[in-house]
């Protein structure tokens, strides 16, 4: 007989997802979900004890504490950068496996080259410009670059820039790819590719045209795009970013836009997330005046929609199933000394 395997979620989960996580599991008897019908802090500590599995975002040090029987911890999300430290001490974590989720990599992988488009393109400034009734300018003020024979560079090679790769091989592009070990690559690159660690990072940035950053933010790459790494990808550079801000330091990024030292730059993740609003009621997720250049797209950390796709949630499933059929090789373990 299979042990019971008690799944305790920390958040109000809405009542479709739980629908649908009890329907992808009703054939597991051994499985008991648990919604705290009141969900709170108390809660959540009175009902960890029993928790094999819990599911959620930010969990406390009490309440790894109060779990006495947890064996897995998964975070919904790529991002597990406020876990870290958290998990690497041996007073809360124990025995405690860490995992994290892919399931939106192809709506950011999409959003990215979303971003990309709208930025060769210039459709913002055209959308603007026919909202105030300016029609067919022509090239003059805002022509297109052609993507045509560019070199687009992929900082990262896990879920999402595997899927960016694979949208943007239909067109005429030379590919270059850097990551960090190149021996975890357990099936070629889509098409043909330069491949880079990070040891050769400025010869990565000086071959390319095109960055698009996908990588988690660890203490390897926090900071790891400042003045000189934007002045190689040269004047004629674009940037996309889909990963965290602060892996590309945020003066040198308005002053390498404001100067033209790269061409333009679509940013989905900022530097604030929980920004003021100023005299005017306005927020900004960020420190300088990005919102006043005309070479950048901005976009409010959106790449993950949406939200309410529940098979973005089978990874999860996934890893419950496991555990449940007394299966420990999960999905997507965190490594932490290497923080993803």
């Amino acid at each position: 007989m299979r042990s019971k395997t008690t799944v305790l979620f920390i958040w109000d989960v809405d009542k479709h997802l739980r629908n649908y996580l009890a329907g992808r599991l009703e054939q597991f008897s051994n499985i008991e979900l648990v919604f705290p019908p009141h969900p709170s802090q108390e809660e959540y500590l009175e009902l960890a004890p029993n928790a094999n599995i819990i599911v959620g975002w930010r969990p406390t040090k009490e309440l790894l504490q109060a779990a006495k029987a947890l064996q897995l911890f998964i975070n919904p999300g790529a991002g597990v950068q406020h876990l870290i430290d958290l998990f690497k001490d041996p007073n809360h974590s124990r025995e405690i496996i860490l995992a994290n989720c892919h399931g939106n990599s192809s709506f950011v992988a999409q959003h990215a080259v979303a971003l990309l488009l709208a930025l060769s393109n210039k459709i913002v400034i055209h959308h603007n410009w026919m909202a105030d009734g300016e029609w067919r300018k022509g090239d003059e003020d805002a022509k297109s670059i052609p993507l045509r024979n560019r070199s687009i560079g992929l900082l990262g090679y896990g879920a999402v820039n595997q899927k960016v790769h694979r949208l943007l091989s239909s067109f005429d592009l030379n590919f270059s790819i850097l990551r960090r070990n190149w021996t975890k690559q357990q099936t070629p690159p889509l098409t043909q590719a330069r491949k880079y660690d990070y040891h050769a990072l400025h010869k990565f940035l000086d071959e390319i045209d095109i960055l698009i950053i996908a990588v988690p933010l660890t203490s390897l790459t926090r900071q790891l795009i400042k003045k000189r790494e934007l002045e190689l990808l040269g004047s004629n550079g674009l940037l996309i970013n889909v990963a965290r801000g602060n892996i590309i330091d945020e003066t040198s990024l308005f002053n390498a836009l404001k100067d033209n030292t790269i061409a333009g730059a679509a940013i989905d993740v900022w530097y604030n997330h929980n920004p003021e609003k100023n005299k005017l009621g306005r927020k900004y997720p960020f420190s300088y005046p990005f919102h006043k250049l005309q070479n950048v797209i901005l976009s409010p950390h959106r790449g993950a929609s949406p939200l309410d796709d529940l098979h973005r949630w089978d990874e999860v499933i996934e890893n419950i199933k496991r555990h449940a059929e007394g299966n420990d090789e999960f999905l997507n373990v965190v490594d932490l000394t290497k923080e993803y």
